[in-house]
């Protein structure tokens, strides 16, 4: 639709850095503008930032996969902050689109500024006022920067964390037998920049982030021996084991303050849950029923924690919960097949292997979304801001890592060499 209009604007002596509204008025000025007023069906306009060449890809692919409903295209003006578009605001108002994302980068020192805007088109406010950004002048630096810039945009706008500059790890499988060959790898979460992180002949089970986002704990089996666990810091160097004791140690799970781990062992007879401090020491036994107890998680509170037992029979393990003030145990899971459980960062959810279908239920245990079967029996992790899970499948004979939006977001896909396993999503290294 080509819409002829004139608007008659005030030009500006000065703006506000939170509100674009003339201060001081000067003569009316009538702009004649011909331009096409497009239907629009987005909530942000995206203006890609002056100077920038790495930075606006980033940030529009990942709010792109966000329920946000993004354009940068068939934009009137390309402004780069709210002074440039302080005498066209009328014109950005008749296009319907709520939100206006400008920006510009700058060299300072050898490093690289990001100063951006999230403006409300309707008031002219410019949302909590304007935003830097500092960044080393490299890829891997400028990458991290994009994503940290999509997560302020997307909570100035809807309210909530972003969560694109947390990591997935997961493990890559190559291999059967004797010949296995198990890679512990890290992404970010747009599904680029994989790396490698430790790589051994055998199985890697179970990998877990510290909460700062800068650890990972994980068990490992090699041939003729009984997994055991390790710690190993992301930015590189040895890993260490926790716990050298003659059982199958699995499923480590941090502390919310990171200075202890929940983990399961047999190393006094059948599994049991145990916790110990992350730094290593004498392991204290929490859970001693005559069942095999495993796959505990804390809570992100840290009073409480869900495992897995099969104390209702054969083949019929179910989610409890662990309190640790008045050591009380409770059933969570309804009756059926229910493993491998994981908290959402506020709690309220869990997400959990269903049968052989990944799954999601409440803190109450009534299932709230079912992913259906993913192919390796897995059970999903969630986002930082809960509103994403990832979880791995086989599709077409090739290892897939999915990440699904729970709120109405694009879902997409990763594949790898050989077999994909147990996705886990860190928050934001701190």
């Amino acid at each position: 639709m080509r819409i002829h209009k004139k608007l008659c604007l005030s030009l500006l002596a000065s703006t506000s850095s939170l509100l674009l509204a003339p201060s001081v008025f000067a003569a009316p000025v009538v702009l004649e503008l011909d331009y096409e007023i497009p239907v629009q069906q987005n909530q942000v306009a995206f203006v890609p930032f002056a100077g920038d060449a790495t930075l606006s890809s980033i940030v529009l692919n990942d709010l792109s996969k966000t329920e946000l409903k993004l354009t940068s295209q068939n934009l009137p003006q390309q402004p780069h902050s709210s002074s440039e578009l302080a005498g066209t605001l009328p014109v950005w108002q008749s296009m319907g689109i709520p939100y206006l994302v400008v920006g510009s980068t700058r060299s300072n020192r050898g490093k690289v500024v990001t100063d951006y805007e999230v403006i409300d088109v309707k008031s002219g406010r410019v949302i909590e006022g304007k935003q830097s950004l500092t960044a080393d002048n490299n890829k891997e630096s400028m990458r991290y920067a994009g994503h940290v810039i999509a997560d302020k945009i997307y909570e100035l706008i809807t309210g909530i964390p972003g969560d694109f500059s947390g990591r997935i790890a997961y493990i890559e499988e190559i291999g059967t037998g004797k010949e296995k060959v198990s890679r512990l790898k890290v992404m970010d979460a747009d599904g680029e920049n994989a790396k490698t992180i430790t790589e051994v002949a055998g199985s890697i089970f179970s990998p877990t982030w510290s909460p700062d986002g800068n650890r990972i704990a994980y068990s490992v089996q090699r041939d003729k021996s009984y997994p055991v666990i390790y710690i190993q810091s992301v930015s590189g160097g040895g890993a260490t084991p926790l716990t050298p004791f003659p059982g199958s140690n699995l499923s480590p799970s941090f502390s919310p303050d990171g200075s202890k781990i929940l983990f399961s062992s047999s190393f006094e007879g059948s599994a049991d849950i145990y916790e110990m401090s992350a730094s290593g020491g004498t392991p204290r036994r929490i859970i001693n029923w005559p069942s095999s107890e495993v796959q505990p998680s804390y809570a992100p509170d840290g009073k409480s924690f869900v495992f897995v037992s099969d104390r209702a029979g054969f083949n019929k393990p179910r989610i409890y919960r662990y309190e640790f003030g008045s050591g009380r145990t409770t059933q969570v899971s309804s009756s059926g097949y229910a493993t491998s459980p994981q908290f959402s960062s506020d709690g309220s959810q869990i997400a959990f292997l269903s049968g052989r279908s990944a799954a999601i239920m409440n803190s109450g245990g009534a299932v709230t979304a079912n992913l259906g079967n993913t192919g390796i029996d897995e059970a999903p992790s969630f986002s930082p801001n809960g509103k994403r899970v990832v979880y791995a499948s086989k599709q077409g004979g090739k290892g897939v890592l999915t990440i699904k939006s729970l709120n109405g977001g694009e879902s997409f896909g990763k594949s790898g060499q050989g077999t994909i396993r147990s996705p886990v999503w860190s928050s934001s290294p701190k």
